[in-house]
């Protein structure tokens, strides 16, 4: 299946900024089961000065904002073409060795409530049976829900406050798999949903390292692994890695934000 994308976010202030920078992680790669047939990004209000790929493997754009502009847009559009593959990501590669996946930091430690929930999943911990176990469990303690949590809310917070969206459902994922032992990262990218093409943000899903399997991936959010309506753009150990816009300015301005996002065949 072929995708094609139009992605736009758009930040205004209040007052000129005198300094900014942003790091935008926005563009995805061939790799995993997915081909970028094209890809463009616009840049307005501002200049690209760098490009690397960071340590995950992700493609980054550094981009510096006009002295005292009061506006910037960041554009995407491209078509990707994506097979098949049941979730499964391919086996690991890149920098990163497998072991700093287990690493918990303040988004993913674990605490009572994780404890208590993995200790309530039955079937062997690694194997694909559990994972699908787990998702299902942290659906149900989690009830997805817009505009009720905070982006900086901890895998304990979500699940202490019962209710999160797609990047709250894959931390809480990412904290369970690395209390058990199981390598896990944060995905952000693009799902093409059955019933509009129009939507609200871009998308997050979580993968786990299965021995013999490699990285497999799992949306919590819709109980599914990745198919033909998923592209993967930026893979972190949480969202502060794998966000598609952030970044850091001087000066005493108040921000607005808007993004719209389109996805279809």
């Amino acid at each position: 299946m072929i995708l094609s994308i139009q992605h736009t976010t758009r930040y205004t202030y209040d007052a000129p900024v005198p300094y900014a920078l942003q790091q935008l992680r926005v563009t995805p790669q061939s790799r995993g089961g997915q081909n970028v047939q094209d890809w463009n990004v616009l840049v307005k209000g501002g200049d690209r000065i760098l490009g690397f790929d960071d340590q995950h493997g992700n493609a980054v754009d550094l981009i510096a904002f006009h002295h005292n502009t009061t506006e910037i847009t960041v554009q995407c559009e491209g078509r990707v073409e994506v097979n098949q593959t049941n979730g499964m990501a391919g086996q690991h590669a890149g920098l990163v060795p497998i072991w700093v996946y287990l690493r918990s930091n303040d988004v993913t430690k674990a605490g009572a409530c994780v404890r208590k929930l993995v200790s309530g999943v039955d079937g062997a911990h690694g194997t694909l049976d559990w994972l699908h176990a787990l998702s299902t469990a942290i659906r149900s303690a989690v009830l997805y829900k817009t505009g009720g949590s905070e982006v900086g809310w901890t895998a304990e917070q979500v699940l202490d406050a019962g209710h999160g969206v797609c990047q709250d459902h894959s931390h809480v994922f990412i904290s369970c798999c690395r209390h058990a032992g199981l390598p896990a990262r944060y995905i952000s990218g693009y799902l093409m949903m059955n019933d509009r093409v129009e939507q609200d943000a871009t998308h997050a899903w979580a993968e786990a390292h299965i021995d013999g399997l490699g990285w497999v991936g799992f949306d919590v959010s819709n109980g599914i692994s990745p198919d033909t309506r998923y592209v993967r753009v930026a893979t972190g150990l949480d969202y502060t890695e794998a966000a598609p816009v952030s970044g850091t300015r001087f000066g005493d301005t108040k921000e607005s934000l808007s993004v719209q996002v389109q996805v279809q065949q």
